[in-house]
């Protein structure tokens, strides 16, 4: 269990409020799993555990699914503040 390790916390990164920066994200996430899994070969346990977490987030539309976003989920409501300045 030692590869999840760099696996989970993948799934904690959260999307950017921005919709027009979710494409890069979408990206940059994909690009990064593809060679985490060619390069460090995690063992088939971790993956397996790995894939159904992001499969349960992504199928639930929790908000934090990096590979498309849910038509149903809303942006928070700090979001839409106009007094919190992005930095």
């Amino acid at each position: 269990m030692y590869c999840l390790q760099w696996l989970l916390p993948v799934l904690l990164i959260p999307k950017p409020l921005n919709p027009a920066l979710w494409f890069s994200h979408s990206m940059f996430m994909g690009f990064y799993l593809l060679s985490f899994l060619l390069e460090r070969k995690p063992c088939t346990i971790c993956a397996l555990v790995f894939l159904a977490a992001l499969f349960l987030i992504c199928y639930s539309c929790w908000g934090n699914c990096f590979l498309y976003h849910c038509t149903g989920s809303q942006l928070p409501e700090s979001a839409h503040d106009p007094t919190i300045v992005g930095t």
